[in-house]
């Protein structure tokens, strides 16, 4: 649920409705008694993760970056 907090009351205790929000409330900033935006928390950060092949191996051949053969070029339209 989102509980409305007017602009000026909003300056003034930024850092409580952040912890707030932290915790897992919404809150809805007004003006004017409209609102106009909202403070919510961010899901939890987790580690990257690292692609590897199930043994943890990587490979990369010699000619990787090689130019492909004229035949399969033309066969792709690729002249």
């Amino acid at each position: 649920m989102s509980v409305p907090v007017p602009l000026a009351e909003a300056k003034a205790q930024l850092s409580s409705l952040i912890d707030r929000a932290e915790s897992g409330e919404e809150i809805v900033i007004t003006r004017h008694g409209k609102p106009v935006a909202r403070i919510v928390g961010l899901p939890e950060q987790r580690e990257p993760r690292k692609p590897v092949n199930s043994l943890g191996l990587t490979y990369v051949a010699d000619d990787f970056d090689a130019p492909l053969p004229a035949e399969i070029l033309k066969a792709f339209g690729v002249e």
